[in-house]
């Protein structure tokens, strides 16, 4: 199944969600994650939370090879190497910012069938897990970035819009 997103005003963008409790699961967590993976593959995006399609549930999916869909993940410990980089995400469309990250995460989480796992991770990888840990936790990556850069990403979104709906006229 393929899940709908939320809008961007969502109040479960900013909530907090719980623990996902295998030993009562409110739903087959090997059924969420397939849906959930499915729904980010359907994407061009690299990662998707539970959040982002209104579900209250702490899971995300990542696109990887093979693909990895993290329930209760956590950050055992982070590199001091931090990377500012681009960050876009699927809830706000075209706002692209730039974030300061730990460039290496190690990580523990649990997988679908409740085995837990510790898995290092860099680069793209480390950055979209703590993205999408930081939905789980209600925060959004336009409160990690500096103000300056997200005023001018919202700016640089404007115009992009704009141009987007000058060039589907023209095509009309």
């Amino acid at each position: 199944m393929i899940f709908k997103h939320v809008k961007p005003d969502s109040p479960i963008l900013n909530q907090v969600t719980e623990q996902f409790n295998f030993n009562n699961p409110p739903t087959n967590p090997i059924q969420l994650a397939k849906d959930l993976f499915e729904t980010l593959m359907s994407t061009k995006y690299l990662a998707l939370s539970a959040p982002q399609v209104g579900l209250p549930y702490r899971v995300f999916a990542l696109r990887a090879q093979p693909g990895i869909v993290c329930f209760n993940p956590r950050v055992v410990d982070t590199s001091s190497e931090e990377l500012l980089l681009d960050e876009m995400c699927m809830t706000f469309n075209h706002l692209i910012v730039p974030v300061k990250r730990p460039k290496k995460i190690k990580v523990r989480y649990v997988e679908p069938n409740g085995n837990v796992k510790t898995e290092t991770f860099d680069g793209l990888t480390a950055r979209y897990f703590l993205h999408e840990l930081d939905h789980l936790n209600g925060i959004l990556y336009t409160q990690k970035a500096n103000k300056m850069h997200v005023e001018r990403a919202m700016r640089k979104k404007t115009q992009t819009e704009r141009q987007l709906k000058r060039d589907q006229k023209d095509t009309v």
